[in-house]
């Protein structure tokens, strides 16, 4: 037997044949590695696709959807807040017809827009955050609050539907006992159901509405039941996210909450600070509104 020197050609082959064999795995696993990384890009492009084409097949669906009218007091597919909580009347929405913004506030009036889903917990954030400031300026007359109820989880309470059972809720108080609207909202947003779960049942909003002392409770009772405004919400829900929002230059609700003041959108950080609101609110309402929080007195009139 020796040691060292040159391998035969025995050997040598021996080598070769691994080295190739080597290599024929090494090109086997890239080709694998790449299948998977093409899987994937093709899955995470057709998921967006996927959800693309389920919100334009939900707006389709809404817009096209025989419905009837909306509920009064909420021509623009929302309820407007006054001084000492009262609605502003409008008449109802005929089915088929798009949303009247509502009329303009004096300039030294803020106009605050909110569009609300209630089952979000943003939406529940936001106004546990900044519901004690905004209920200031209603009472003291130097904002209106206007409420968009919607429903874009409507699908994510376990088969109940809450989003659109709870916007249809709203939308009977709008109609039946509009001036007990803001409290019923705000009812809505507190201790609110998780995304997944039930939600609440028919008979639990219901109780809401009776513990904020809202009006005409067995017509409201009735009018949850019934799901009366349920295609009014469907297609306003289609309208405000295939957009645009009346009267602003906003595109569409992306999410919700979606706040806007003045027209203009507010970009909320994930705490939802009630000063950066306040601020946010401050600066968009301009100068005559920080040195003048309450609206001017209408001048009496003279004989």
């Amino acid at each position: 037997m020796t040691y060292g020197g040159e391998p035969g050609p025995a050997a040598r082959g021996s080598v070769r044949d691994e080295a190739r064999e080597r290599a024929k795995e090494l090109r086997e696993l890239h080709r694998k590695k790449d299948r998977r990384r093409k899987l994937i890009v093709r899955g995470s492009v057709a998921g967006g696709i996927l959800a693309i084409l389920v919100i334009v097949s939900f707006v389709l669906l809404a817009l096209n959807q025989p419905g009837g009218r909306g509920p009064l007091n909420m021509q623009s597919d929302g309820i407007k807040i006054g001084q000492d909580y009262v609605a502003e009347r409008t008449g109802a929405l005929a089915a088929g017809n798009d949303p009247t913004p509502s009329a303009e506030n004096p300039t030294d009036v803020i106009d605050i827009q909110i569009y609300v889903d209630y089952l979000c917990a943003k939406c529940g954030q936001f106004e546990e955050n900044n519901g004690e400031s905004i209920r200031a300026w209603i009472e003291s007359g130097a904002a209106t609050v206007e409420i968009h109820p919607i429903a874009v989880l409507t699908t994510k309470s376990a088969g109940t539907q809450y989003s659109l059972r709870a916007a249809n809720a709203a939308a009977c108080v709008a109609e039946l006992s509009p001036d007990t609207f803001f409290d019923f909202h705000e009812a809505l947003l507190t201790d609110q159901p998780e995304e997944g779960s039930v939600g609440l049942s028919d008979e639990e909003l219901l109780a809401r509405a009776t513990a904020v002392g809202v009006s005409n409770l067995t017509t409201v009772g009735q009018c949850i039941e019934d799901g009366r405004f349920r295609s009014w919400v469907r297609a306003a829900t289609a309208r405000a996210i295939s957009g645009p929002i009346p009267g602003t230059e906003v595109e569409a609700v992306v999410s919700t909450p979606t706040i806007l003041v003045n027209g203009e959108q507010f970009n909320y950080t994930a705490g939802f600070d009630a000063n950066e609101f306040r601020q946010f609110v401050l600066r968009a309402a301009g100068e005559e509104f920080t040195q003048n929080a309450t609206p001017t007195p209408t001048p009496t009139p003279t004989e």
